[in-house]
């Protein structure tokens, strides 16, 4: 899983969350000229995906940044799996 953050020049209505596959899509700046989408994705082909939808629309990226998030299994798991 990654945990992404992505920063597009203007305003996206927070209604396309779904179109981006669940992402949360908020306004940072208080003058609303940017829009911010964040949240899990699978791998980097689902970030990848987002991106294309993006270009898709003629939006333009200022930043997009991604973290690795360890996967969570809870302790009789990962002994039911030794």
């Amino acid at each position: 899983m990654l945990r992404i953050e992505i920063h597009i020049k203007g305003q996206i209505n927070e209604k396309w969350s779904g179109w981006f596959d669940g992402l949360t899509v908020s306004h940072p700046d208080s003058d609303r000229e940017a829009t911010l989408l964040s949240g899990l994705v699978a791998d980097q082909a689902a970030l990848y995906g987002i991106i294309s939808r993006l270009r898709d629309l003629g939006l333009q990226l200022t930043s997009v940044s991604s973290e690795e998030m360890e996967e969570f299994s809870s302790p009789s798991l990962r002994a039911a799996e030794q």
